[in-house]
């Protein structure tokens, strides 16, 4: 019988195999994931390195975190997936220490970046390296998509974007981005940059706005409500990524104690239970003898 994961869909196992099977020579160092999910509402982005007792989260972030970054509004569409990955990605390199050193893209372009030196015959997906390769290297991680299809223009590729502005070293190229043509072999980077800067939708709200104004004061109301129109949807993502590279830590959050009421009682003994119900039967016995000496007197 196969894995339960397997039998529900839930794991390609084949392809874990590969994502976390380290080579030899690596000396037991850990091979990273950059392990993208798009739910309902948000968008996850974590980096997990697998471990014989399981797998281990070495840091996470979520679309939920971009309010605090002034973004309160589609956090799971393409701009807010890239935010997302730009998040984590700055959060990532300052655990690490790394953050002054790998700055990344820091205003995006849509080009794929690609260190100009190559080491030992191995290109580097970051703008530089500290001290041509002999001081710290990038961080490295590699994508996993889990079991979504890799379209052209998936949202998953935009968090894989973010992070890799933000700092990361991401193996990529521009084959599954927006703006690349399979026909003509060609990429345009403008058309992947409008769409991390949110173009997209300002043009939706435009030409939704044009021909059914009722029609779009119901689908855009939480813009509305946040006074966001279409103009000013690209001021928004910029002030959002540069307070995400400001402050990339994760809110405190107060711990949850559980009250008197919540915590779980101590098991009864059979006797405590026998004693309770005698009790509770005694109880209605009593009330039914009360009534029905009312009945009398009212008689």
């Amino acid at each position: 019988m196969k894995f339960r994961r397997r039998r529900e869909g839930f794991t390609d196992y084949r392809q874990r195999h590969k994502l976390i099977t380290q080579d030899k020579n690596k000396y037991g160092s850990p091979k990273y994931r950059l392990v993208v999910r798009i739910t309902n509402r948000y968008v996850i982005c974590q980096i997990i390195m697998a471990e014989i007792t399981g797998d281990k989260v070495l840091c996470a972030a979520t679309s939920k975190e971009l309010a605090k970054h002034g973004l309160k509004v589609g956090l799971k569409n393409f701009s807010a997936a890239y935010c997302t990955g730009l998040l984590l990605a700055r959060r990532l390199l300052k655990k690490l220490n790394l953050h002054e050193v790998y700055n990344g893209q820091e205003e995006p372009t849509g080009e794929v970046i690609t260190c100009t030196s190559e080491v030992n015959g191995r290109t580097y997906y970051v703008d530089k390296l500290d001290k041509d390769g002999e001081g710290n290297k990038p961080f490295r991680a590699i994508l996993d998509v889990g079991i979504k299809n890799t379209t052209t223009g998936a949202r998953i590729f935009a968090a894989m974007k973010g992070a890799s502005d933000g700092g990361i070293d991401i193996p990529h190229s521009h084959k599954r981005f927006p703006g690349y043509s399979r026909d003509t072999k060609t990429f345009d980077a403008a058309s992947m940059k409008n769409r991390i800067m949110g173009e997209h939708v300002a043009d939706y709200m435009r030409e939704m706005e044009e021909d059914d104004e009722e029609n779009y004061k119901k689908h855009f109301k939480l813009y509305l409500d946040e006074d966001l129109d279409a103009d000013g949807l690209e001021d928004l993502y910029e002030k959002v990524h540069q307070s995400i590279r400001e402050d990339p830590e994760r809110e405190a959050v107060e711990k949850y104690v559980p009250t008197k009421e919540g915590k779980k009682t101590v098991k009864k003994s059979a006797a405590q239970r026998k004693a309770d119900a005698a009790a509770k039967k005694a109880s209605f016995q009593n009330a039914g003898d009360e009534d029905e000496e009312a009945e009398e007197e009212d008689e």
